[in-house]
């Protein structure tokens, strides 16, 4: 190769960077049912739905590349006031992540779907569906069972639990990646609620809120991209959990230096095994890399 060519080569070589990624959505809110987790896609270790691993981004350095953090969806009421909302979607350049589906009602405005399906409400026979290769859908409630309990939300890593006689359904399990360095699980299902014979049901591992029989749901661990909880399984008091907000995980060469933009909130981390990681957890704005 000619000297000249060999620092076009050089040149194109240094203005590339590849980066790992991990984007979780927010969750959705729960109500009886519990609501599915934002949904999540990495490219490290393993990625929601059961589906391949994603691919790296290679990306231009000194070019702005768009982050959006998904906030959670806020949990409904039984008596429609107010109703359960679906989780908001998480982005970094080309890749989003679907919000989570709200959690099903007794009646009203039913299940919602999303990165993964929010579970069936209580006398609902219902379940909300996930995206293909970010999260599964979550469990069906139930209309002629004791107690008629509720479908716990659907996780990054398992479909909710279908509600069973005297029993609501748990959430399912979120998906454990090891892009900071150590292994951590993200976007749990949130939990189904219960009532007087009919018992609530645990979160998803990964951040999904625990149900309640006798008050409100739990929310969804922030930054995770967990579940909201179903809460009470009475017409007019089944306050479900908010969803928790979604985050951006950037793993990156140590030789490289990231500059955040406006707008967003983050945190980048010392050196270690070859890797730079900067954890954006709020906000809306730009990232470059020099």
């Amino acid at each position: 190769m000619s000297p000249i060519l060999g620092v076009i080569a050089s040149s194109n070589y240094q203005r590339k960077i590849t980066v790992d990624y991990l984007v979780i959505a927010g969750g959705g809110g729960g109500n009886s049912g519990g609501a599915g987790a934002g949904g999540l896609r990495c490219t490290v270790t393993s990625t929601g739905g059961g589906g391949t691993l994603e691919s790296a981004l290679i990306l231009n350095s000194g070019q702005n590349y768009t982050v959006t953090i998904g906030a959670g969806g806020s949990g409904g009421n039984g008596g429609d006031n107010p109703v359960p909302v679906d989780g908001n979607n998480s982005v970094f350049s080309t890749i989003t992540s679907t919000g989570g589906g709200r959690g099903g009602k007794q009646s009203g405005a039913d299940v919602g779907n999303g990165g993964s399906g929010g579970g069936g409400g209580r006398n609902r026979n219902t379940q909300g569906t996930g995206t293909a290769n970010q999260g599964y859908a979550g469990g069906l409630g139930s209309t002629s069972l004791a107690g008629l309990p509720a479908g716990g939300g659907g996780g990054a890593n398992a479909v909710g639990a279908n509600a069973t006689a005297g029993q609501s359904g748990a959430g399912g399990n979120g998906v454990a990646t090891s892009i900071t360095g150590s292994s951590v699980t993200y976007a749990g299902g949130g939990g189904a609620g219960g009532d007087t014979g009919c018992a609530a049901a645990n979160g998803g591992s990964g951040g999904g809120g625990n149900g309640s029989a006798t008050t409100a749901g739990t929310a969804g661990t922030a930054n995770t991209g967990g579940g909201g909880a179903g809460g009470l399984n009475v017409s007019s008091g089944a306050q479900g959990g908010n969803g928790g907000s979604g985050v951006v995980i950037l793993r990156y060469s140590d030789t490289r230096t990231i500059t955040i933009g406006a707008g967003l909130t983050s945190t980048t981390s010392a050196p270690s095994g070859g890797y730079k990681r900067t954890t954006i957890t709020a906000g809306t704005g730009n990232v470059s890399w020099a």
